[in-house]
């Protein structure tokens, strides 16, 4: 067996694309795509062509095209654990304020259809269940499944005052940027919450670059600041919260409040800590 290894590397830039087709090829050694991706990759000698007895040509992953995957999932990794580290700060913020909070939650949203645009939908038109038949009215909604990484709801007992929020962590520019071009997604938070905030880390947006129905929030100097409060919107429905939500809610825990904020016999539940150096959003 004989390999085909280019006699020079050619720099490029690596692409989401250029780094799923190393790992496609990593996985299984495969026949030859022949297009431009596969070309950039073999010139860059991330990949090399193998022909065997027969003269047969596969592609494989070189040594070099390895330490770019290993490269990537270590950036991943970090970015993750920034990603997560940043979620568990503001969730323990929320916690500050006496609210309620979960991460990780699957929450099902009416959005608008194909003719409905992307403008947010209505609280008082999200109460439907996907059992309920609304009938042939005009209204194309259709359900979405979204995923918070923050959700909060005060801790009352007056479903008026439960102040649904969600908190959307963005630690990289490209995945903010990637995520504001997805009207759809930011329609399903609006549906399943009072209040929507982008969490940002320094440097990577201005406020001014996020839409205008959400609230800002910057990680600076390891203090949230609050750059700019989101429009909320009373829930209207009679339990406060879509019935969606209010059952993913049943089914799901909490985010444990530490011991550090566990409260003492007659603390009250309000007012327990701000959640940023800022005045709280939404109080």
């Amino acid at each position: 067996m004989s390999a085909d290894v280019p006699s020079s590397s050619a720099p490029i830039r690596l692409t989401s694309a250029h780094r799923r087709r190393l790992r496609e090829v990593w996985r299984s050694a495969g026949w030859p795509a022949q297009d431009l991706l596969e070309a950039e990759l073999l010139a860059a000698g991330l990949l090399e062509r193998h022909h065997d007895s027969a003269g047969r040509c596969t592609i494989r992953v070189t040594d070099a095209g390895i330490q770019a995957l290993a490269d990537s999932a270590a950036r991943n990794r970090a970015a993750r654990s920034a990603h997560e580290a940043l979620v568990e700060q503001v969730a323990l913020a929320m916690l500050r304020e006496g609210r309620i909070a979960w991460r990780g939650l699957t929450l099902r949203a009416r959005v608008p259809g194909e003719s409905g645009g992307s403008a947010p939908v209505p609280m008082e038109l999200s109460a439907h269940d996907a059992s309920v038949d609304t009938g042939p009215s005009s209204d194309d909604r259709t359900w979405q499944l979204a995923m918070p990484d923050v959700f909060s709801v005060r801790h009352t007992s007056v479903a008026a005052y439960l102040q649904p929020l969600v908190h959307e962590i963005k630690v990289s520019r490209a995945d903010l940027l990637a995520d504001l071009r997805q009207p759809t997604k930011r329609a399903a938070y609006l549906d399943m919450a009072g209040g929507l905030y982008y969490v940002l880390a320094e440097g990577i947006a201005r406020a001014e670059e996020i839409p205008a129905e959400c609230g800002v929030i910057e990680m600076r100097g390891g203090l949230l600041h609050t750059l700019r409060p989101a429009p909320m919107r009373a829930p209207s429905q009679e339990a406060g919260l879509p019935f969606a939500v209010w059952m993913a809610l049943a089914r799901a825990v909490p985010v444990a409040r530490p011991e550090s904020l566990q409260l003492r016999l007659g603390d009250s539940l309000e007012n327990t800590g701000p959640l940023t150096d800022d005045a709280a959003p939404g109080s």
